[in-house]
């Protein structure tokens, strides 16, 4: 019988690509957010909502989604983005000092590996990197970081957490000896320990050592390691499941800045593929009543109505002020909402993005059912509105990661 999960993490994107590598075994595997939202299934997946707050109130948020949904016997994953954004070290530190210690009052051994290589995304001594630049360099970090550095044992040391490193080389020898280095660890009061991964076998080894010790555990990291546990949960992965009959266009809701889904946007225009609908921030905060908003509605409506699929995007402005994102896609999905019962399927980049929208449309939950590739998960809305749904973060894909999403969708 399988185990049950508990995934909490601090945004929807990231809630299902964590979730969805269960799904993928044929696990019941469900996302959810809101309040009120308590559904179950095998692997629970919750949207905290916490990455926009400051240490404080996101550690407050992570506690209490912790208290509302976590049981004796589940085991806990911390999904954390693999870029280090949001307040997740602070978080950790207060779930922890909450969690129910063993009989030796001892808290839970953090087990801590972000690498995410399907997403370029990598761990190499004790430090993240992105391919082989150091995270620091990205323009990632420059847009948006919480830390001074990414390298994680100074960041854990930061919020009040001892660490010790498993070096890429250690996890290379074998499941046995990175499993010596975590009881060494855990038996000189180390709160966690970081391993250092490149690669998915990597990742596998970490989540063979680590389910050996019989030791409770929380586990930290992105959908890199989730995938790694859930093939030891369930070896087999699950056919392909179909999809239902489509009725109406595809909405693809593209709120996030980032350069990756802004490149991937922009092939699907040039490609002629879309209805294409950018909305200036000006109509945006406009609001309803105002001509360039109903122009932007009628023409959404149009495409939608006529079968066609429609890119919604908020226009880029040449120095875009990042502080007003949160109100700009509340906007957005304010002139989505109306809409819902016209969408065939949708596709939101950005988690606060597919948040906003699906909350409007009265959706709190998704049933996961696939991915379009790592990190671009499939489902469908569990409301009134059952559509397909696929969510991305922001800045993962390549150039034709919109492109296969709308093909999927479509097929």
């Amino acid at each position: 019988m399988p185990s049950h999960w508990l995934i909490l993490a601090d945004d929807l994107t990231g809630a299902a690509d964590c979730a969805i590598a269960f799904a993928k075994r044929g696990l019941d595997a469900i996302v959810a957010w809101g309040p009120g939202a308590k559904p179950c299934a095998t692997v629970l997946s919750i949207d905290v909502d916490s990455r926009r707050f400051g240490e404080g109130e996101a550690a407050e948020r992570q506690v209490a989604a912790l208290a509302d949904h976590w049981r004796p016997g589940m085991h806990l994953y911390k999904k954390i983005d693999s870029t280090l954004r949001g307040q997740p070290f602070a978080e950790l530190a207060a779930q922890l000092a909450v969690l129910p210690v063993s009989d030796d009052r001892r808290p839970p051994l953090v087990v801590l590996a972000p690498a995410f290589p399907a997403a370029g995304r990598v761990s190499v001594g004790g430090r993240v990197m992105v391919g082989d630049t150091p995270l620091e360099k990205t323009p990632l970090w420059a847009r948006d970081h919480s830390y001074p550095s990414a390298h994680l044992p100074a960041i854990l040391a930061g919020a009040g957490l001892t660490a010790d490193v498993v070096a890429l080389d250690v996890v290379r020898s074998g499941a046995e000896r990175v499993r010596d280095c975590m009881r060494a660890a855990d038996q000189r009061g180390v709160a966690a320990v970081v391993c250092d991964c490149s690669e998915d076998r990597d990742l596998a080894v970490v989540a063979v050592a680590a389910l050996g010790l019989s030791r409770e555990l929380v586990w930290v990291g992105s959908a890199g390691l989730a995938g790694a546990l859930a093939a030891i949960e369930k070896p087999v992965a699950a056919p392909h499941p179909p999809l239902p009959p489509r009725h109406g266009g595809v909405l693809m809701v593209i709120g996030s800045l980032a350069e990756a889904s802004r490149a991937q946007s922009a092939l699907l225009v040039a490609e002629q593929r879309v209805v294409h609908v950018p909305v200036a921030p000006e109509t945006l905060f406009a609001g309803p009543g105002h001509a360039s908003w109903e122009a932007a509605v009628e023409k959404l409506s149009w495409g939608l109505l006529a079968g066609r699929d429609v890119l919604l995007e908020i226009a880029l402005a040449e120095s875009p002020d990042l502080a007003k994102g949160a109100d700009l896609v509340g906007r957005l999905a304010e002139m989505v909402g109306p809409l819902a019962p016209s969408i065939g399927a949708l596709v939101a980049t950005g988690g606060d993005t597919a948040c906003a929208v699906l909350s409007r449309m009265g959706v709190q939950g998704i049933r996961l059912l696939d991915d379009v590739e790592p990190g671009v998960p499939l489902g469908m809305t569990l409301s009134e509105y059952s559509i397909p749904v696929v969510t991305k973060a922001g800045g993962f894909g390549e150039a034709m990661t919109l492109r296969r999403c709308l093909d999927r969708l479509k097929s």
